[in-house]
């Protein structure tokens, strides 16, 4: 039954703890620095957590020749989030953001019942001459 046995292997030579910790060392600095690129990695993604898409559609179009551009938006975003966004995308500082909430709605296609989720959109007013063009 020798593979049931604790015996060690006295054979191999063991490291002296000074190594080990100096070893200790060299990884707590390898992550300090990875923990320094990630708030640079997360401010540059701000558009991506809060924007989702411009919103096109008739009404829309109308209002964005008035200087009024419509987007969906991510249910936990805010204003001061969505107007850092637009600024950082499209380098526009807007005048105003309004947010408005988007009902689900049921729906009945093919003999299923199912629902449309809802969401979030956000009104970018911006000042008068500026202007965002989608590409």
């Amino acid at each position: 039954m020798a593979i049931f046995s604790k015996k060690t292997n006295t054979d191999e030579p063991k490291t002296p703890k000074a190594k080990v910790a100096g070893a200790k060392a060299v990884v707590k600095k390898v992550t300090k620095e990875k923990v320094a690129l990630a708030p640079v990695v997360t401010t540059l993604n701000l558009s991506a957590q809060v924007l989702k898409n411009p919103r096109i559609t008739e009404k829309a179009s109308y209002r964005a020749e008035s200087g009024v551009y419509t987007f969906n938006v991510y249910i936990t975003a805010n204003k001061q989030e969505v107007s850092d966004a637009i600024f950082e995308l499209y380098k526009v500082r807007p005048v105003k953001v309004n947010m408005t909430a988007i009902k689900s709605k049921r729906v009945f296609s093919r003999n299923k019942r199912g629902s449309k989720g809802g969401g979030k959109k956000a009104y970018v007013y911006l000042a008068k001459g500026d202007k965002i063009e989608f590409v």
